[in-house]
């Protein structure tokens, strides 16, 4: 480790640096701009990560998935992310901010659970029932409004069924217990199956990228921003993960400067804080 007057030497030789500069390197101008892009006040997606110099996101109507997305409101900057049981995640570096959503006392929002919740939640907050509906693992549709009728799942074995249980409900309480089934018998591996592929430059708000498997993983584009004059397009993702945790705004591991945004490139590889994802796993609703 360098030792303190090093540097304070080192120090003081920036300081002479910069005053002998009247115009800042570019390495410097971009460190500037990183510090910008990062409201700590602001309580929702849009309002506390801007877009950096020169991009900006795209209009959007209100009742559309990528407005919900950006109202999204978030824990206090700084949040820890928590555990299904309260208890915090190991790994706190991968994050920047948390979404401010209770997930439950089970073990089940994980990583596809949490994209399904917020497509569910969003489709549920504006009267959409029947487009709620995800398949298990082993094919079986559970769609909300069926369940909403008063219908419950059966599941034995590999088995599952409808079944009558009691008179129509659309509480949120039940919303949420319907949810909570397909938690427990949906993920990556037929989430993936059951969406549609895309090419990665076509990504859009709402789109995920996803690696199903035992385990997969897969993560949501919250936000996105465009460069008006170059037509360059950067995104922002989030994610929830193993053990059952709140849902959280990855930072970018490759770039700080540019944190929480990520270049849209056509290249193979998109590496996340705790995944690595190929330009092929892009995938919509």
């Amino acid at each position: 480790m360098k030792s303190v007057s090093v540097i304070l030497i080192l120090l003081g030789a920036i300081c002479v640096s910069c005053l002998n500069n009247t115009e800042p390197h570019s390495e410097e101008k971009a460190l500037s701009q990183s510090s910008s892009l990062i409201n700590e006040t602001g309580t929702s997606v849009e309002s506390r990560f801007l877009c950096p110099t020169g991009y900006k996101r795209a209009s959007a109507d209100e009742s559309t998935f990528a407005t919900y997305l950006r109202k999204l409101r978030l824990k206090e900057f700084g949040s820890p992310v928590t555990l299904f049981d309260g208890s915090l995640k190991i790994n706190q570096q991968a994050h920047l901010s948390v979404i401010d959503l209770p997930i439950g006392k089970r073990d089940l929002h994980q990583c596809a659970d949490a994209i399904m919740r917020l497509r569910a939640e969003y489709l549920f907050d504006s009267g959409q029932f029947g487009d709620i509906h995800f398949n298990f693992t082993n094919g079986f549709k559970a769609d909300y409004s069926t369940w909403k009728a008063g219908n419950r799942i059966s599941v034995s074995g590999n088995t599952v069924s409808w079944k009558p249980s009691s008179s129509s409900n659309g509480t949120y309480k039940s919303f949420w217990k319907y949810l909570e089934m397909v938690f427990s018998y949906a993920g990556t591996a037929s989430l993936d199956k059951e969406l549609a592929s895309k090419p990665i430059l076509e990504m859009k708000t709402g789109d995920l990228l996803i690696q199903g498997g035992f385990p997969g993983h897969a993560v949501i584009v919250l936000d996105m921003c465009k460069n008006e004059s170059t037509g360059e397009k950067m995104y922002m993702l989030a994610q929830s993960y193993m053990p059952a945790q709140e849902i959280q705004i990855l930072k970018n591991p490759l770039d700080d400067r540019l944190s929480p945004w990520y270049k849209l490139t056509e290249g193979e590889i998109i590496r996340t804080p705790e995944w690595t994802f190929e330009k092929t796993n892009l995938k919509s609703f």
